[in-house]
């Protein structure tokens, strides 16, 4: 059965959006009417899709929380016994944001038209990454959805917090960062020009520090503009660089050399490939695919070339552990995890204690990163100030030297 998107008037007057499940939109329409609604505009939700070089390219996406509060509701509903229809259609009518009601709306109606879940997913792609719609697939073949759809909901639960942990732990320097720069900039705008004014009856050379304050107040009087319109061309040319392949692999592999940025970013991205490499193992994924969805998950260019590479030589027969230690770029207990896995047959479980171990890792660094980070941007902004209060004071405190006597 369908669904159709509707907007429609209610009795006072104001518009209602919203979704129905109805054979035809004629019988939408006469739903409205029954519910005291006037319709104004009746979408199949399966209209919005376009078809590009014969591939389907679908609207709509959804953010990591929304993915996490829906797999966990998919997830109980299922492993209660629900069918998964009525799961979907419970979990669009308990929906509270259009985009999201729609995507499963559509979801649903492919289900109840005979599709497997997963395909129906696939229809979805911003939506729902390779690795979410390879588990399902798995899950549904295997006849253990419920179980899987469990470690799914683990997983995009763990991942949202890893994200709110490390953009939470870095609010705080980016602001005071931020206040920093501009209570220098405000300083050398507003204050200085004001106080300087006063050394121009001053006969004499000034100390080194004042003159640079002026030279550099001065400037920014000048240039500032210039200069504020210079730093966002610059941004905005970076960004258009790293939109080509070659330079955005420049970038990742200067990432990895950084001293304390390239482990950070190492082991963020190991993360990810273990947790996902051990989520498709279990759920029975064959290794080969499993590796070729688990590279994808790695965003760092290098590592997932290497990844690539390791798939290849896994083909030919070579040891996962070996293949990707040849790489250089994964930590040594995860290779040596890999291996016992792979010698005991418990390859997923290793996988899964090598991503536990690269998430304490990585919340460590962040940690230690940002009770580094603060006190040094707080001593770097009174630095800062301090040199502006010594060059404006020393003429000052040797104003007798100075004066000019007429």
């Amino acid at each position: 059965m369908p669904a159709f998107e509707y907007l429609a008037l209610n009795g006072g007057g104001k518009e209602e959006r919203g979704i129905l499940e109805a054979d035809t939109a004629r019988q939408v329409r006469q739903l409205l009417r029954n519910s005291s609604l006037t319709p104004l505009e009746i979408n199949e939700v399966v209209q919005k899709q376009k078809k590009t070089d014969g591939a389907r390219l679908f609207g709509g996406s959804l953010n990591s929380a929304d993915l996490a509060l829906m797999t966990r509701q998919l997830a109980t509903l299922v492993g209660a016994g629900s069918p998964l229809e009525e799961a979907l259609g419970t979990i669009v009518r308990q929906t509270e944001r259009s985009s999201s009601r729609r995507i499963f709306s559509a979801i649903r109606s492919r289900v109840m038209e005979g599709h497997t879940l997963a395909s129906s997913l696939g229809q979805f792609p911003s939506a729902f990454p390779s690795l979410y719609r390879a588990t399902i697939g798995a899950g549904e073949q295997s006849g253990h959805l419920s179980q899987v759809l469990d470690r799914l909901a683990d997983y995009t639960e763990n991942r949202q917090l890893n994200q709110q942990k490390v953009s939470t732990a870095f609010a705080y320097p980016a602001l005071l960062s931020l206040v920093a720069v501009g209570i220098v900039i405000a300083l050398l705008k507003f204050v200085v020009p004001n106080v300087i004014s006063v050394f121009d009856t001053f006969d004499g050379q000034l100390p080194t520090l004042t003159r640079m304050l002026i030279a550099s107040s001065n400037f920014l009087e000048r240039h500032g503009v210039t200069v504020l319109i210079a730093l966002v061309i610059f941004v905005f040319f970076v960004r258009y660089l790293l939109k080509f392949p070659s330079w955005q692999a420049r970038y990742h592999r200067l990432l990895l050399k950084l001293p304390l940025v390239g482990r950070l970013v190492r082991g963020i991205n190991t993360e990810h490939f273990a947790r996902t490499l051990s989520i498709l193992a279990s759920s029975g994924v064959p290794i080969l695919d499993a590796l070729k969805i688990a590279g994808g998950v790695v965003n760092n260019i290098p590592m997932r070339t290497a990844v690539e590479e390791a798939t290849v030589k896994v083909r030919e027969g070579m040891a996962i552990n070996k293949a990707l230690q040849q790489s250089g770029y994964f930590p040594p207990m995860v290779i040596y995890l890999i291996a016992s896995g792979e010698g005991s047959g418990q390859l997923d479980q290793m996988l899964e204690r090598a991503a536990i171990q690269q998430e304490r890792e990585t919340q460590s660094r962040v940690t230690k990163m940002v009770s580094l980070l603060e006190p040094l941007l707080i001593l770097i902004m009174g630095g800062v100030v301090t040199l502006i209060v010594l060059a404006i004071m020393m003429p000052i405190l040797n104003m007798p030297q100075f004066i000019h006597r007429s």
